[in-house]
């Protein structure tokens, strides 16, 4: 008893800190971004005015999930998903600036660092406000992230890696990085397992060259690059997982993914409130644009987009705490990050239509939002690839379990068993397990959908608006039904590589 009055207690403690730090990180983006500058002008340009971060990390916000033994307030999943959201509802690129730091470097060395490392490193995130991210891809092993080739060797007290990584985005500014490489056994063979290392580059030979700056689409503010790996890193800074390094990457990426929503809620919110606002103030023939059906089933799409990244942000914050592995979690992880920036992308293309030509353009909301939110739909996993994956692991769970029937299974897996009455119509079918690759992604996307329907209708057990829960429900069942339509349709086109020969238009006229 003593014990659940400590910890209500504590809960309070954290949820007003924290609640008094989110609104400050809000005060200093209206600072930064509306009144000592324009976020219009500053999504275009390349980089980010001092200005701008050191303001914004005069909040010091990474001290919602530091420990409390560290000096953090002792926050988890839900407090970064809300400084993600707060900050995409202004800025995308905030919001990814603060998912690399909390979900791809902090949460992983506050789980796995060894103590004097993780003290060290989070004492300098408390005190001096530093940055860190995390370097996975390489330029010739993206999404096949196991078979990366930068290595490292055992030499006294410490490891030396060796090789390049592109991508990571804080290329050149991050204090610290994650680095991940595979240990060289000799004659020019690495082990199948890989090692996480804090490589700091304020310290001696641990500094990472730049080779290049890439020119990215979008995000700008972000930079991202090639980097030449040639460091020492001290064996004390050797990440140390439970299980093995595979799994420590599949906890901290399906961590990432569950946490895709954060970034997701504010952006989407921000594209549902330009949408009304715009169509309310826009009139066309004598009357508003809000008032045309066409217009209303738009946004109404939106608003479901709204309601169902709600939800993900609920069951996150209930299921991706710090102390669960969540290595074993593919196939909900994998169906959250890919519909969640699905839909991000979808929003920002609906409100780039009804805003018309003047969105079309880097510094107007609905043209930013629509290249800033594409790269979301790649990165940490493109999403053809995750979609591809849920049903692999969906088709071995019916394979085990000796259940051909869809809708069977549906309602005895714990990840849809509610929401599949709502859909039997729909899925009560036989499911034939030797579909092809491009099938397979659209099957993907129709379970992630079941599953989200099974997110939707826990939120709405908890009070949430009934009026948004219903339309998003109806939202659902259409995109299955017209996934499914495509789905059943036998479509085994090809590449025609030679296609040069008769395919000139011109001469057939």
């Amino acid at each position: 008893m003593i014990t659940k009055e400590i910890k209500a207690v504590e809960d309070n403690s954290l949820s007003s800190q924290f609640s008094n730090l989110l609104k400050g990180l809000k005060e200093k983006m209206k600072s930064v971004y509306h009144e000592r500058s324009d976020i219009n002008q500053l999504g275009i340009n390349r980089g980010m005015p001092p200005f701008v971060m050191r303001e914004i990390m005069s909040v010091n916000p990474f001290l919602a999930i530091i420990p409390k033994e560290h000096g953090g307030l002792g926050g988890d999943v839900k407090e970064s998903i809300a400084l993600m959201s707060a900050a995409s509802y202004e800025s995308l690129a905030l919001s990814l600036t603060f998912g690399i730091n909390m979900a791809l470097f902090l949460q992983p060395v506050i789980k796995a660092a060894q103590p004097e490392a993780k003290a060290a490193v989070l004492k300098r995130f408390v005190e001096q406000q530093n940055m860190g991210g995390l370097m996975i891809t390489e330029p010739d092993f993206g999404s096949d992230a196991l078979n990366m080739r930068t290595s490292y060797i055992e030499k006294d007290n410490y490891a030396h890696l060796r090789g390049v990584k592109h991508w990571a985005g804080l290329t050149g500014w991050a204090d610290f990085w994650l680095l991940t490489a595979r240990k060289d056994t000799g004659d020019e063979r690495l082990a199948r397992d890989l090692d996480f290392f804090i490589c700091d580059v304020t310290q001696a030979n641990q500094g990472i060259k730049v080779e290049e700056f890439f020119e990215n689409l979008g995000l700008y503010q972000i930079p991202y690059g090639r980097n030449k790996i040639d460091v020492q890193i001290p064996a004390v800074q050797r990440l140390v997982p439970e299980k093995s390094g595979i799994k420590l990457m599949l906890d901290l990426l399906h961590r990432s993914r569950m946490s895709f929503p954060g970034m997701a809620m504010g952006f989407i919110q921000r594209m549902m409130d330009e949408a009304i606002d715009h169509c309310q103030k826009r009139f066309v023939g004598g009357k508003s644009l809000l008032s045309y059906d066409q217009v209303q089933q738009r946004i109404s799409q939106i608003q479901s987009y709204f309601t169902t990244v709600s939800a993900y942000c609920v069951n996150s914050s209930k299921k991706a705490g710090l102390i669960k592995d969540l290595s074993m979690m593919g196939i909900e992880a994998n169906a959250v990050k890919s519909l969640s920036t699905d839909m991000m992308q979808a929003a920002s293309q609906t409100l780039l239509q009804l805003v018309g030509a003047k969105g079309y353009k880097l510094n107007h909301i609905a043209g930013r939002s629509t290249v800033d939110s594409r790269p979301f739909q790649i990165f940490e996993g493109s999403n053809d690839m995750l979609y591809s994956q849920i049903s692999e692991s969906v088709i071995k769970l019916m394979r085990k379990a000796k259940q051909a029937n869809l809708f069977d299974f549906m309602k005895s897996f714990d990840l849809t068993s509610n929401a599949a009455n709502l859909v039997k119509d729909l899925f009560n079918f036989d499911l034939d397990f030797s579909i092809p690759q491009r099938k397979m992604v659209e099957l993907g996307q129709v379970l992630s959908r079941v599953i989200s329907m099974e997110h939707v209708v826990a939120l709405s057990n908890k009070g949430f608006s009934e009026k948004l829960i219903d339309g998003t429900i109806v939202h659902l069942r259409q995109e299955m039904q017209q996934l499914l339509a495509s789905f059943n349709v036998n479509n085994e086109t090809k590449v025609i590589e030679d296609y040069k020969g008769k395919s000139d238009w011109l001469s057939f006229v």
